[in-house]
């Protein structure tokens, strides 16, 4: 080992030079000290004492609440423990995802919960999780598949029905101000009756992996006003091939919960029975949302009954109604203001005249990429003789001429939008088109990335002679 130089060290030399000692080793022992003793000058500051300890907690929770709520969970609550505390305090929602959570700490953590979200937790691991596992992503929830499993994409697996219902059973004694939970329900769910009884100011609740059997409990919710039920299938959630929503569960459904005003239905079994007994009960409907139906023929003829309904929503339905019946026997839906339909297809020409004279009445008409609506299908919607409102999205099949031949058939019409519809050409547009234009209070005309009516508007005031009518699409 080299010999240090001697003036480093020497105590008239003004002090140990750092340079010097850049290439010597760390167990270097230097005359009169203690090994690795820490020299005066890099000795640690004295912390300062927390000024913030003086402030009661009401005092310091009125600061937290001003601040916006990423902050508030991201970093405040990492300052300390008592500012995590005091965070947790503040916090009204919350998606939980590991169920273990539930039953130990979630009620101590974040004690005034108005907005709780169960779904992901219900969903139990694989048996053996490897980093090269698939993740299978739905939405907002991310699952890791079992490549051992047979077949590899088998069915999602949950925890079992008394690990669930003594979750539930926790959140229904400890969050009595609960307005809005996202659940799984169980084979017979004890603990959504729980629910029912706690929780007395529930208002919206969505249901998954739901069977006729699992909604008894729902129609205990006696306050409950927006419901969202999502059927069990035999694909993805296991369950047998008699499971699911049928119109013995929409009839519970509509015994019990006769105040509310949205009801959305994904994935059911039902029929013109189960649709009638919702608009019969549930007088106070003003939303129904019916996404990839499994419907039996005759349902639209029981639309008739829902007596306050203002917006009917199709989602993702491959189809509408196999037989909707005579045109007679239909009705319709006199108080409906809005008609929206999203990737639906529409290629059954009797079954769109049907959807058409139910909603004959309707004021707003969205049709957004749907599959098969072409010119002839689309005119059709000549029946709803009321529109103020157009919106038309992703209609590939539509050309110039079909869209004109219905809406100069509008009197009423006073917004119109036209997006990414291919067949739809401006150099098509002719007189009648352009005067109606001109009329119109709220024009969008962006058929392609071609179209150039919408810069040869600019500045002429045409399309802007009113209110934005565009802002609840």
């Amino acid at each position: 080992m080299p010999e240090p130089d001697r003036h480093l060290l020497s105590p008239g030399s003004g002090g140990l030079h750092r340079d010097g000692l850049k290439g010597w080793p760390d167990l270097w022992v230097l005359p009169g000290k203690p090994p690795h003793a820490r020299p005066a000058a890099m000795a640690p500051p004295d912390h300062a004492p927390d000024q913030t300890l003086a402030f009661p907690d009401e005092l310091l929770l009125r600061v937290l609440a001003c601040l916006p709520e990423p902050h508030l969970t991201a970093a405040a609550s990492l300052v300390c423990k008592r500012w995590t505390r005091l965070s947790g305090r503040l916090r009204r929602r919350l998606a939980v995802r590991d169920w273990a959570f539930v039953t130990h700490r979630l009620p101590y953590r974040f004690p005034n919960l108005a907005v709780l979200d169960l779904f992901p937790a219900s969903i139990a691991a694989p048996a053996a999780p490897s980093r090269a596992s698939p993740v299978l992503t739905c939405g907002a929830v991310s699952l890791t598949l079992d490549p051992s499993a047979d077949p590899p994409l088998g069915a999602c697996r949950f925890l079992a029905d008394d690990v669930l219902d003594r979750g539930l059973a926790v959140v229904a004694a400890r969050f009595p101000n609960l307005r809005r939970l996202w659940a799984t329900a169980a084979a017979e769910s004890g603990g959504l009756m729980d629910i029912a009884g706690g929780c007395a100011t529930l208002q919206e609740l969505e249901l998954h992996r739901c069977t006729d059997l699992a909604l008894r409990p729902v129609s205990a919710f006696a306050h409950l006003q927006i419901l969202r039920i999502v059927a069990a299938s035999s694909p993805l959630y296991g369950t047998s091939e008699d499971g699911g929503v049928t119109d013995i569960g929409l009839t519970i459904l509509a015994h019990g919960c006769k105040r509310l005003v949205k009801l959305e239905l994904v994935g059911c079994e039902g029929s013109y029975d189960g649709i009638a007994a919702v608009g019969r009960c549930c007088a106070m409907l003003e939303e129904l949302t019916i996404a990839d139906h499994r419907m039996d023929g005759g349902w639209l003829a029981a639309l008739a009954f829902c007596g306050n309904l203002k917006t009917l929503r199709l989602q993702g339905c491959s189809r509408i109604d196999d037989d909707p019946g005579p045109a007679e026997h239909l009705g319709a839906c006199l108080t409906l203001e809005s008609l929206q339909l999203h990737r639906c297809q529409l290629r059954d020409r009797r079954a769109l005249h049907a959807l058409f004279l139910v909603c004959e009445g309707a004021r707003e008409l969205l049709v957004q990429n749907c599959w098969g609506l072409e010119d002839d299908m689309f005119a059709l919607a000549g029946l709803c003789r009321r529109i103020k409102l157009l919106s038309l999205e992703g209609c590939s099949l539509l050309t110039t001429r079909g869209v004109e031949s219905v809406v100069t058939s509008w009197n009423d019409l006073q917004s119109l939008e036209v997006v990414g519809c291919n067949k739809i050409k401006d150099e098509e547009i002719n007189p009648a088109l352009s005067e109606l234009f001109s009329n119109l209070k709220e024009l969008k005309w962006r058929p392609d990335n071609k179209s150039l009516l919408a810069a040869s508007l600019a500045g002429t005031g045409m399309g802007k002679k009113g209110r934005v009518f565009f802002k609840r699409v």
